[in-house]
């Protein structure tokens, strides 16, 4: 019998039979410190081995017949390959039962009631006097949004088959009452982030606490692989490794294009299996297309024109996610459809991370049970979070990437069997190009890889700490310890004596404060935190995540009594003055004052709002989706346009090839340009905002040591703008050195502010090292404070101890998460293989005229842009002849700029305006 959750399988190639997994020798394990298990903790029972036991008593088998269901042959092998103690990791789809794979493994290797004996028959409900199974098993999960959904789906199978487990959750947003029992006693199944788990790794009891421990499960670990929260989860299993030898790991992951490096960090120094979670499930991507389009595009010049069509998607559905890049976007679109169908007030809703955690649960839980039409959200209903009344998924403007399209769009259709659909809504004419890319690469699983961090040398320091906490530790046992996490696998005896030196005194420039004097050893060598009021601020810092400061937004009411909407940054805030109105939680509110780091807002109508802007909403496209659309575009250069959305946007791309060239998977476009604001180069690699910024630094830098030039700069996904004002002949000084990866890393730092650009991101790697302390609950410090803090330490640093290996950080991470320089030399070395191809254009060309519009945002109010803008567009189409986009009489101008009220610069003490500063161009 089919189940009504599960579809046909189709199991993958079954994995060659590893070797087990090494963690460690026994002899080894014996050295550290005895461990004492908890007096109820039962080992498997005498004589039973694993992996023994007939199929048919398989806890699995026995609770999918129950429901009607059949397991896939993906789940079958996880059973099996636990039940013989394998570690590994499962890559399957969304949808498809990753979690009852290695839950149920879980639960039918070390699940027992009574008296050690397997749970293998029905049993009596457990009663609420039985006392639960110690901990057994971890379960790691990215988001705290994943962790109530993920505990009722660890639940039912302990319901429903009678175990005497527990499930519960350790997050921030757990309760003290929830913290206080599990400090006394963890419950079977622990559901917790990589930060929590930190945090209980500094209980001085730690080892105790965890000596039962048997398995671990990271869920999505995709979402943590390329990042530092990534790594801090590395070195806590490094750390439960080392005291538990044998315990079992995996990972469960989808949309990962490097899935043998995933399992190899996952599983470092081990080994184990990789599981391949193939199904038959249908993956369905399309476009909602305009009737016609601008042939001279801008970012976002669609605006809200595809509003009519969207809400009659939505109208088609029972329930749709229609997601966004940004929480602005998120904001705005969901107004807009309220407003066009305000008979829908109260069926859609509005989810993304800056909202309070119980607008967030509710609008969950709606989602859930089928009661609410739409929700406008952005990432933060991503990942694994079950919505099966869910049946279309709309993305707002370019996915970016082929790894995130496809993920949002398994939030449609979530369960095997089912089709997930995703409709794809340009937000300018070029996004429609990358609409029929996506298609593509979708179908073809251009998936992106994902790489781990290398040695960041902030969370190591922060580890220390944390490990000094929970228990204390001896240098050269850590040392060897720490090694085992493969991003520190490389890490020398040089850079671990300056980490111990470090925490110790703060290294050489600091020995003089006792605030950095946190860990020191004690007579028998075992290096221990002091200081209770060091202990105190590191817990509260543990983490890797940092934001900037972010303000509470509250209903005004006497006592601060009001309700909480959720949080805003402070730099947003500081912009307004009170009686001035802001779009947020869906609601127009209006500022009434701020006071200790409090919004406090009333209801507003009618006025002219500002909409919040959150830092990181700007996404680079990604390799994989601008290699689809340059095939597309070669495609088109040869007379091909094959789709519905190729043929669309012909127009725009006739024009381009009428006046200069497309780009192809062989050429290397570039175009020319005198107008009256100087000498124009236009230089089309389509690898990505952040690669281009890089390289048009990199050039400019390099054509002014041949002449002394200034260039203004303009950058996008697709290309960049060089413009100087000063006469310069690119026919000429377009050559092969200029795109030599030959002395690349001195020449981005030479081209580039790097001093500023690593002061910026020295903020972060303070705040994580604990250099930096955010304050205590209700007296944060301010981003000000808090920038000004890191900035101080990074000129003492500067000045006074060069070979601070933080400077040396804070420089590699620029380069390489700013600037992608990694990316940015793959991008020459494939430039210089392609034929220059390059035009002396008359006039901006259809391709151009975006960069055009970036560089003019820089320097022009909104009101100004847009004149600017339909004057431009104008002129260009009656240039380009019969065929353009006619828009209506007087139709306003959509540009991606702030248009909320502008601060009013502060008079002098005597009463005299204060002049204002000149904003600097970007030179």
């Amino acid at each position: 019998m089919k189940p009504t959750r599960r579809g046909a399988a189709v199991s993958g190639q079954p994995s060659p039979q590893p070797s087990p997994i090494g963690r460690g020798s026994r002899s080894e394990a014996a050295a550290g410190r005895a461990t004492r298990l908890p007096d109820d903790f039962s080992p498997l029972p005498p004589g039973e081995e694993p992996g023994v036991r007939e199929a048919a008593e398989n806890l699995g088998e026995t609770w999918f017949a129950r429901r009607g269901w059949q397991p896939f042959a993906f789940q079958r092998d996880v059973w099996q390959a636990v039940q013989n103690g394998e570690s590994g990791l499962l890559h399957a789809t969304t949808g498809s039962g990753k979690t009852y794979a290695v839950w149920l493994g879980a639960l039918d290797r070390f699940a027992f009631v009574g008296a050690g004996l397997p749970a293998k028959k029905p049993q009596a409900p457990v009663k609420p006097s039985d006392k639960p199974a110690p901990l057994s098993v971890l379960w790691i999960t990215p988001m705290r949004a994943l962790a109530a959904d993920t505990t009722r789906a660890l639940q039912a199978p302990l319901d429903d088959l009678g175990i005497a487990w527990s499930v519960g959750l350790r997050t921030g947003d757990t309760g003290s009452a929830e913290r206080a029992r599990q400090s006394r006693r963890l419950p079977s199944a622990l559901i917790t982030t990589p930060e929590s788990l930190t945090l209980l790794l500094t209980r001085a009891d730690a080892r105790q606490a965890f000596g039962s421990l048997r398995m671990l499960v990271v869920d999505e670990w995709h979402e943590l692989l390329g990042n530092k929260r990534g790594v801090q989860l590395q070195l806590a299993l490094a750390r439960l490794r080392r005291w538990i030898p044998e315990l079992i790991v995996w990972g469960l992951s989808a949309t990962l294009g490097n899935q043998s490096h995933a399992l190899d960090v996952l599983l470092h120094p081990g080994r184990g299996r990789l599981i391949q979670g193939r199904i038959d499930k249908a993956l369905k991507v399309d476009s909602l297309l305009p009737p016609s389009l601008e042939r001279f595009p801008w970012a976002g010049h669609l605006g809200l024109r595809m509003l009519p069509q969207v809400v009659e998607e939505i109208e088609s559905a029972a329930t749709s996610l229609v997601f966004t890049n940004t929480r602005s976007q998120s904001e705005l679109w969901y107004q807009a459809i309220l407003d066009a169908r305000p008979d829908w007030a109260g069926l859609i809703a509005l989810h993304h991370g800056s909202l309070a955690r119980e607008v967030r649960d509710w609008v969950e839980l709606g989602l859930k049970q089928g009661a609410l039409k739409a929700v406008v959200c952005t990432s933060s209903l991503d990942l694994g979070v079950d919505f099966l009344p869910v049946e279309r998924v709309l993305q707002i403007g370019s996915p970016k990437g082929v790894a995130r399209l496809m993920q949002r769009a398994g939030r449609s259709g979530h369960a095997p069997g089912r089709t997930s659909r995703v409709t794809l809504v340009p937000t300018h004419s070029l996004e429609v190009i990358e609409a029929a890319a996506a298609q593509v690469a979708v179908a073809e699983r251009r998936i992106e890889a994902r790489s781990a961090p290398q040695r960041p040398l902030d969370v190591l320091v922060q580890h220390l700490v944390s490990m000094a906490l929970g228990g204390g530790f001896r240098p050269e046992e850590l040392f060897a310890e720490v090694r085992q996490a493969w991003s520190y696998r490389q890490l020398d005896d040089d850079q671990w004596q300056w980490a111990l030196a470090f925490v110790r005194h703060g290294g050489h420039s600091l020995t003089a404060y006792p605030d950095y004097q946190r860990v020191e050893p004690d007579q028998t060598g075992l290096w221990k935190v002091p200081s209770k009021r060091v202990a105190l601020r590191h817990r509260m810092s543990i983490g890797t995540i940092v934001s900037d400061a972010s303000l509470t937004v509250k209903f005004w009411a006497r006592g601060g009594t009001g309700r909480s909407l959720g949080s805003v940054e402070e730099g947003f805030i500081a912009r307004l003055r009170p009686g001035d109105n802001f779009l947020f939680a869906g609601r127009l509110l209006e500022l009434v004052r701020v006071e200790n780091m409090t919004v406090y807002v009333n209801r507003a109508s009618g006025r002219k709002a500002a909409v919040p802007r959150w830092n990181g909403g700007r996404m680079p496209l990604s390799s994989e989706l601008a290699d689809a659309v340059v095939e597309q575009l070669g495609a088109a250069a040869r007379g091909r346009f094959d789709s519905q959305e190729m043929r669309l946007v012909q127009p725009l791309l006739q024009v381009q090839m009428n006046w200069s060239a497309l780009p192809s998977e062989t050429t290397l476009l570039a175009e020319v340009l005198k107008s009256r604001e100087g000498w124009h180069l236009f230089l089309y690699p389509f690898a990505g905002r952040h690669v281009h910024l890089g390289l048009a630094s990199l050039l400019a830098w390099r054509m002014g040591q041949r002449q002394p030039l200034t260039f203004s700069l303009a950058v996008n996904d697709y290309g960049l703008e060089l413009l100087s004002a000063t006469e310069v002949d690119w026919l000429q000084g377009l050559t092969p050195a200029l795109f030599d990866t030959g002395n690349l890393l001195h020449d981005v730092l030479a081209s580039l502010n790097a001093g500023e650009l690593a002061r910026r991101r020295f903020r972060e790697i303070a705040r994580i090292a604990g250099l930096v302390f955010s304050g205590y609950p209700g007296a944060q410090k301010s981003a000000r404070q808090l920038q000004a803090s890191s900035g101080l330490f990074f000129d003492v640093f500067r000045q006074y101890d060069p070979a601070n290996l933080l400077l040396t950080q804070a420089e590699e991470e620029v380069l390489r998460q700013e600037l992608d320089v990694e990316r940015l030399e793959q991008t020459l070395t494939r430039l210089q293989q392609r034929r220059l191809d390059v035009h002396q254009v008359k006039r901006t060309t259809p391709l151009a005229f975006p960069l055009m519009v970036e560089r003019f945002r820089e320097s022009l109010t909104s009101e100004k842009l847009a004149d600017r803008i339909r004057r431009m567009v104008a002129e260009l189409d009656k240039a380009a002849g019969p065929g353009g986009y006619q828009p209506e009489r007087n139709a306003a101008i959509a540009v991606e700029k702030e248009t909320g009220p502008k601060r009013k610069p502060r008079p002098r003490k005597d009463g005299t305006p204060r002049p204002r500063k000149a904003k600097p161009g970007i030179e």
